[in-house]
């Protein structure tokens, strides 16, 4: 299952400028709501009690906030690269300038978790990392995403 299942090209931001994490957030909570229908609030107070259990930087520049919301229908993923990078409470210090947002129904289980997996896997491996990176516009990035992934395990 390609990472383009869980993220749609209007759901790619190429330049968030945010200068905190809370912002960062915020912004992507309002994006998911406006894409998904969901109440800001509540995808926001569902990242922000996420962050709480532990920060979703996952080291080398790169953030997975994530969580689960009652009335969404099917998983849902929101990609930013952001203008600049910030300090996300990253465990290796580094601080965050790609991060993909993961939104799954309540009920969604094992699905959630492999689809983390496998966003962690993409964004983890440098090559991807330098090209999403070196990418100005949602269609560069969305291309990037789209690529097959370097070793079929």
């Amino acid at each position: 299952m390609p990472i383009t299942d869980l993220v749609a090209p209007e759901a790619i931001l190429p330049a968030l400028k945010v200068n905190s994490k809370k912002q960062a957030l915020q912004e992507l909570a309002a994006k998911a709501a406006e894409l998904t229908g969901q109440n800001e609030r509540s995808v926001f107070e569902v990242l922000l009690q996420r962050e709480k259990l532990g920060t979703t930087a996952v080291g080398y520049g790169v953030a997975i906030p994530h969580g689960k919301l009652p009335k969404l229908e099917k998983i849902f993923g929101l990609f930013a690269r952001l203008d600049r990078p910030i300090d996300f409470e990253a465990m290796d210090g580094q601080p965050v300038d790609l991060v993909f947002l993961l939104l799954a129904p309540e009920g969604a289980g094992a699905d959630h978790l492999k689809a983390l997996a496998r966003i962690a896997r993409l964004l983890r491996d440098q090559d991807i990392a330098k090209k999403l990176r070196a990418s100005r516009d949602a269609q560069a990035i969305y291309s990037v995403l789209a690529l097959p992934p370097a070793s079929a395990a």
